[in-house]
């Protein structure tokens, strides 16, 4: 099956909070994969997910609005929408962030160029 995403995901393992129902209820996960446009999100239950959420990941200090794609088991794929960070991101982490993906998407290139993709 071809990969139809727009951006490369970094294989991770963070522990993250889903937010449901307008935050009322949360539900413990672990990402799988993530990047600035999807996650891959491993949960307890992801039969009671509803279409949109809130993630959050703590290590990140960020939350986004997240929209479900699919389901498969216990897992599920998010369009991550919006970002709403919980607290203000400095100059360094943001510079670092950008550098980390356009690392990500040189690899990606230098593979495609390698026949290897």
């Amino acid at each position: 099956m071809p990969d139809r995403r727009q951006s490369v995901r970094d294989k991770v393992l963070y522990g993250g909070v889903a937010e449901i129902n307008e935050r009322s209820s949360t539900m413990d996960c672990v990402v799988r994969n993530i990047s600035q446009r999807g996650a891959c999100v491993e949960l307890d239950s992801a039969g009671t997910l509803p279409g949109e959420m809130n993630l959050t990941i703590a290590r990140k200090g960020r939350s986004f609005l997240a929209r479900l794609i699919w389901r498969q088991a216990n897992k599920v794929g998010l369009a991550l929408r919006i970002m709403t960070s919980d607290r203000p991101v400095d100059d360094l982490d943001e510079r670092l962030r950008r550098s980390e993906i356009k690392k990500r998407q040189l690899q990606h290139r230098i593979k495609q160029l390698l026949g290897e993709d």
